[in-house]
């Protein structure tokens, strides 16, 4: 993931609780783990659309990697 990459990741929430996502290399999806959702990356471009995000088990949730703390400015 780029510095670009990153900072735009930094900038962007879940729809549905408004709180931070974490990236899923593996699937290459936007997780939310107050959701328990992933939302999809198509073409670089994520889809933040809960009808297109796909639910998330307890146990996929637990294999991801901790979430990082927020940035400060």
């Amino acid at each position: 993931m780029t510095a670009m990459d990153r900072q735009l990741l930094d900038l962007l929430v879940c729809p549905v609780t408004k709180g931070p996502l974490v990236y899923a290399r593996q699937t290459q999806e936007l997780v939310s783990r107050g959701a328990k959702l992933a939302y999809p990356i198509r073409d670089g471009i994520p889809i933040l659309l809960e009808h297109e995000a796909r639910a998330l088990s307890d146990e996929e949730l637990d294999q991801l990697a901790p979430p990082r703390p927020a940035s400060t400015p």
